[in-house]
């Protein structure tokens, strides 16, 4: 099989992915979501005019002239409605959020009046609706104030509860099920025996499925054999995944039994191999309902083809319209050759400088360097047989991190 540009990989990997059911969740829970039908406010806000300040409720052609002497009635605390009126040459100690007596029409703030027995006098006059927010300024019953598909932010939480919503329906979160793959991987905090290391590439694929809203089933690591593979392939089946990521394994070498696993258990194979750097030996798939993304066991290859393929799924799953993570223009920082027919994701840091950011590439772009990706700031792509690139040349690039 022929080595797959990223782009149609992509489109492969997208293709029948559709956004998942709705639910209806509570506002705790929707942070992130997406919404599948428009949300009305179901009250005015504020439902009364209201003080926006503390000081005297008043009619404001008492206080044309000033000094203005009033006759203090009553007072205003917000929950607690005055239930008189102010007439001619009257007023009510008011409190921000307390509702406007009826007659009042404007509040004088305390720092302009002084109290002086049950009487307050005025110092400054001031226009008729001064310090008052009238009812319904914010928004009014009925009124669509958040739309079918927009991506809930931390902002709209706060205005939904304002609208009276405790619960809103939203696309369900997808399942990711993640498994790690290989007789030579242990868990942290063990000490490795020669010949094993450490397994780290499920705790990036778990954070970075979880960080887009993905609720997460971690597999823990299956060695190479056929049986346990499968054994693990189906407990995500029985969860009903909607994702399946497995991280090594993937090519067709005699020990890479993650293909014969899944080829086993029904796997309709779409492609195995990507005209990508790092991340050649990529597997997508499809058993059932379940979408399969092998990628491969070299922890650097494993994150950036999670980030190029796994986050874009993710998002057409949880029904959002940004798919894909959008690149961005920079400097280059140092000179690079030509490139081969792979498309090359090279880890960059980021400067900013007086034109705008500089990337530049590390050192060492070997697939098994963890320490050069957590430092780097972005992808920087080089297209397939791009020639080579001076230092100041603009560049791609596909920011990281959260």
């Amino acid at each position: 099989m022929a080595l797959m540009p990223v782009a149609d990989a992509l489109q492969r990997v997208l293709a029948e992915a559709r956004a998942l059911p709705d639910e209806m969740v509570p506002l705790d829970d929707a942070l992130g979501r997406v919404l599948t039908a428009d949300v009305a406010a179901l009250r005015t806000q504020p439902p009364a005019a209201v003080s926006a300040m503390d000081g005297f409720a008043v009619r404001a052609a008492d206080i044309a002239k000033t000094p203005a002497t009033l006759k203090v009635i009553g007072e205003v605390a917000a929950g607690h409605p005055f239930p008189g009126k102010v007439g001619p040459n009257q007023a009510a100690r008011i409190f921000t959020g307390g509702v406007m007596p009826a007659g009042s029409d404007t509040v004088v703030i305390q720092e302009l009046a002084t109290l002086k027995d049950d009487s307050v006098i005025v110092q400054k006059s001031a226009t008729q609706g001064r310090n008052v927010r009238n009812q319904g300024i914010d928004f009014a019953q009925g009124q669509i104030l958040l739309s079918k598909g927009r991506r809930l932010t931390d902002r709209d939480l706060m205005l939904a509860a304002a609208m009276n919503h405790p619960r809103l329906r939203v696309h369900r979160r997808p399942k990711v099920a993640v498994l790690g793959t290989g007789d030579e991987l242990v868990s942290p905090g063990q000490i490795p025996k020669p010949g094993e290391i450490v397994y780290s590439n499920g705790f990036a694929l778990t954070a970075l499925a979880r960080n887009e809203g993905a609720d997460v089933l971690d597999l823990g690591i299956a060695r190479d054999r056929i049986e346990e593979i499968a054994v693990a392939v189906r407990r995500a089946r029985e969860w009903q995944a909607d994702v399946l990521v497995t991280s090594g394994g993937a090519s067709v070498g005699e020990h890479d039994l993650v293909q014969r696993a899944l080829a086993a258990e029904g796997l309709d194979l779409s492609f195995w191999r990507v005209a990508l750097r790092p991340g050649r030996p990529m597997m997508h798939g499809r058993l059932g309902d379940m979408q399969v993304l092998g990628v491969p066991g070299n922890p650097v290859s494993s994150y950036v083809c999670a980030f190029l393929f796994l986050v874009p799924l993710l998002r057409r799953l949880a029904g959002r319209l940004d798919i894909e993570p959008q690149p961005c223009t920079a400097r280059l920082g140092r000179d690079l050759p030509a490139n081969d027919e792979r498309a090359d994701y090279l880890r960059a840091t980021l400067v900013e400088g007086p034109n705008g950011f500089v990337a530049h590439p590390v050192v060492s772009q070997d697939s098994s360097l963890m320490a050069p990706l957590a430092r780097a700031d972005c992808l920087l792509i080089r297209l397939p047989h791009a020639p080579a690139a001076t230092a100041g040349s603009d560049c791609v690039i596909l920011k990281l991190g959260l």
